[in-house]
C-alpha cells in the first residue's frame, strides 16, 4: 500500500472513531488496524500536544476531519519518526483534499498549527 492511501486509511478511521463509529477489522490489513489502535490508545497524548500548541483557539472548534488529520500527523512526528516536513506535507495535501475549501484557510490553520507542534517536538523531543 503505498503511503498517501496508509495516511489516508488510518485517518479515515480516526474520523469515524471520532463520530463513533466502527469498522470491520477484516476490511483492513493488520498493519492498519495495529497502527490505528496504537493512536487511539495515544488520543489523550496527541491532544495535550495539540491542545498546547493551539493559538487562540481550542481543540473542541477543530473540525472532526482536521482533528484527524492533525492526529495522525502528531503521531507520525512522534512515534513513526517521519521527518517533520513529510509528515507536515503529507497532511496538508491531505487537508485539501478532505477539508480544504476554496478559501485555504484549513490548509493555512493546519500548516500553523503543525508548525507549531513541529517546534515543540524540536523543543521538548529532540
Amino acid at each position: 500500500m503505498k503511503r498517501r492511501l496508509f495516511r489516508e486509511t488510518i485517518i479515515k478511521l480516526i474520523f469515524s472513531d471520532i463520530l463513533g463509529g466502527d469498522f470491520l477489522r477484516e476490511d483492513y490489513s493488520e498493519e492498519i488496524i495495529t497502527t490505528f489502535e496504537d493512536i487511539k490508545a495515544k488520543y489523550h497524548e496527541l491532544d495535550e500536544i495539540i491542545v498546547s500548541n493551539l493559538l487562540n483557539w481550542s481543540i473542541d472548534r477543530l473540525n472532526y476531519v482536521d482533528l484527524a488529520i492533525v492526529r495522525f500527523s502528531v503521531y507520525e512526528m512522534k512515534y513513526l519518526n517521519t521527518p517533520y516536513r513529510v509528515a507536515i506535507n503529507e497532511a496538508l495535501e491531505i487537508t485539501k483534499t478532505y477539508s480544504n475549501l476554496d478559501d485555504d484557510l484549513a490548509k493555512k490553520f493546519n500548516n500553523r498549527l503543525l508548525e507549531n507542534i513541529k517546534n515543540y517536538l524540536e523543543k521538548n523531543h529532540g
